[in-house]
């Protein structure tokens, strides 16, 4: 009875550490998401940039595993190349194990302090503190699962089984290897099986080579997840995930026959043993691989061929799927999530060429447009050949919505294709330079653009009430920011005071076809003209697009 109840004790404790991971995740991801996607989207232009890219968002999220599926997910829109991501996944790696430093070292911290004031932010209003608030939270409770693993292996030094247990283990690498592998697979977390290594290696019941062997388990199992969770996924996000398992598989193997030598390198009291074999495994491992992160690239394509599915072919819309309407919704949720990706591509390589002038960056628009219009097109006719069968009523509105906010991305394609991109291509083949005033204004408008169909998408996929108040607060300020700057350019030109008076008509046109864009993203938001009407200094604008038959200038 005794072990039992120290067991539940052991995996309560541990579950509580999950959830705690999980909340500061989720609060980190609500605060900043679309700063951390925008920092690794846009900050892989070097090696130096992406490798601190991966070990920043690592940190932030508090998860290693996190960071790998949001840098996949860039690799499948060809936001960032898989050589870059590598390099990013090799700073996170690093990332993890600085996390595990910090957190193991904050275990006398307050928790209950942390718990209260993240409960007080939390309640306060804003959806940005609400986020923040959840965070501390997170931690809080992190902190106080770090004591309660203290308090639940206490028992353990007692236990006649646990240290016989124990000496099995010391004696059987492979089988403690596997067994750690596992609890980080299980618990989807490796900072979480870290942490119970290094609780237990604090009793003094670990050997030191014991301790370094669980802890390249933990790293082998927490590479092994993300590999896991994408065997449905395109073989772009295979070829990047299993670039990084590869990365700490050939580590694990480098490393299992060293352990003596490392603990002489490492050595330390038990209970900072598992931090610096953790922090040195990735460090010495991310070291090694860097220079040959080229080939390890070419590997994983020979390792990964590519499907005979085109990019313009659907990917989830399987018509003999269609006789369970739930399966059939969410293929074609998942299909518009994929049209949504490929407009965002195409707002990202127009803003780079808006940026640095330069031609090479609009050459796959025209490409992704046709994708766009295709994929929109297979989702229509899928639903239409769903909506046969015969849907109830929340089914129908769900089918409609899909539809609706299809053709608005579409359309938004459309714009990028038919009317920004002669616009950048103007700009940039004539090299326009825009008074530095205007010039700010429009990468701000680009940016807000981009990030506003982030937030559209999460809203599309997830139906987070949150991020309704958030869309519609964003395009009003949208809204504010293109009327003042066009009052503003109208007012110079009126006073003749413009000294770039060539790109004043180009100035005007793009912040009125951002605008545009801005109107069909906030399409995706069930009664967004009800709630804007009802926001606080609404101006006077555009209509939103109430249906799929929105015009196009």
């Amino acid at each position: 009875m005794a072990s039992t109840v120290m067991t539940i004790n052991l995996f309560g404790a541990v579950a509580l550490l999950v959830f705690g991971l999980a909340q500061v995740r989720e609060g980190m991801q609500r605060a900043f998401g679309a700063n951390l996607r925008k920092g690794l989207a846009t900050g892989t232009s070097n090696e130096l940039r992406s490798f601190i890219s991966g070990f920043v968002a690592t940190v932030a999220l508090q998860s290693s595993t996190g960071t790998a599926l949001m840098v996949a997910s860039f690799v499948e829109r060809q936001i960032i190349a898989p050589r870059m991501a590598q390099i990013v996944l090799l700073g996170a790696n690093i990332g993890t194990a600085a996390t595990a430093w910090v957190v193991a070292g904050s275990v006398e911290w307050p928790s209950p302090l942390l718990i209260f004031s993240g409960l007080l932010a939390y309640r306060a209003g804003s959806p940005r503190r609400r986020a923040g608030g959840l965070a501390l939270i997170g931690i809080g409770l992190m902190l106080l699962s770090l004591q309660l693993v203290g308090i639940a292996t206490e028992p353990m030094l007692r236990s006649p089984e646990f240290v016989k247990f124990i000496i099995v283990l010391d004696n059987a690498w492979p089988l403690a290897f596997l067994i750690s592998a596992g609890i980080a697979l299980l618990s989807s977390s490796s900072l979480a099986a870290i942490v119970l290594i290094l609780s237990l290696a604090s009793t003094g019941l670990l050997s030191a080579s014991l301790a370094v062997t669980l802890v390249l388990g933990a790293n082998f199992g927490g590479a092994l997840l993300p590999v896991v969770a994408s065997l449905r996924s395109p073989p772009s996000v295979k070829r990047a995930l299993l670039g990084n398992f590869l990365v700490r598989s050939i580590g694990c193997v480098i490393f299992l026959p060293l352990t003596e030598y490392v603990t002489d390198v490492v050595s330390a009291v038990p209970s900072e043993l598992p931090m610096n074999a953790h922090l040195m495994f990735n460090v010495v491992t991310a070291a090694l691989v860097w220079p040959f992160v080229s080939l390890l690239s070419k590997l994983t394509c020979r390792l990964v061929p590519d499907d005979e599915t085109g990019p313009d072919k659907p990917r989830f819309l399987v018509p003999n799927r269609q006789t369970i309407p739930s399966v059939a919704l969410a293929n074609a949720t998942r299909e518009t999530l994929g049209i949504g990706d490929l407009v965002e591509r195409m707002l990202l390589r127009t803003y780079e060429a808006f940026q640095g002038n330069d031609l090479s960056k609009l050459s796959e628009i025209s490409l992704l447009e046709a994708q766009v219009d295709t994929l929109q097109q297979a989702v229509k006719a899928y639903l239409s050949e769903l909506g046969r069968t015969g849907l109830d009523k929340d089914d129908s509105q769900r089918s409609l919505m899909i539809i609706n906010y299809a053709i608005n991305l579409e359309h938004i394609g459309d714009i990028i294709g038919k009317v920004l991109l002669p616009q950048v291509s103007r700009k940039a083949s004539l090299e326009l330079r825009f008074s530095p005033q205007d010039y700010e204004r429009l990468k701000t408008l680009f940016c807000l653009t981009i990030e506003n169909l982030h937030m559209a998408q999460t809203f599309f996929a997830t139906h987070q009430v949150s991020l309704v108040s958030t869309l519609v607060d964003a395009h009003s300020k949208i809204a504010h920011l293109e009327k003042h700057a066009a009052e503003s350019q109208l007012e110079r030109l009126c006073d003749g005071c413009d000294q770039h008076i060539e790109t004043s008509a180009l100035h005007l046109d793009l912040l009125r076809d951002l605008k545009m864009i801005n109107n069909h993203i906030i399409s995706v938001v069930p009664l967004a003209e009800e709630n804007h009407a009802s926001a606080s200094g609404a101006v006077e604008s555009e209509p939103f697009p109430r249906t799929a038959v929105s015009h196009l200038l």
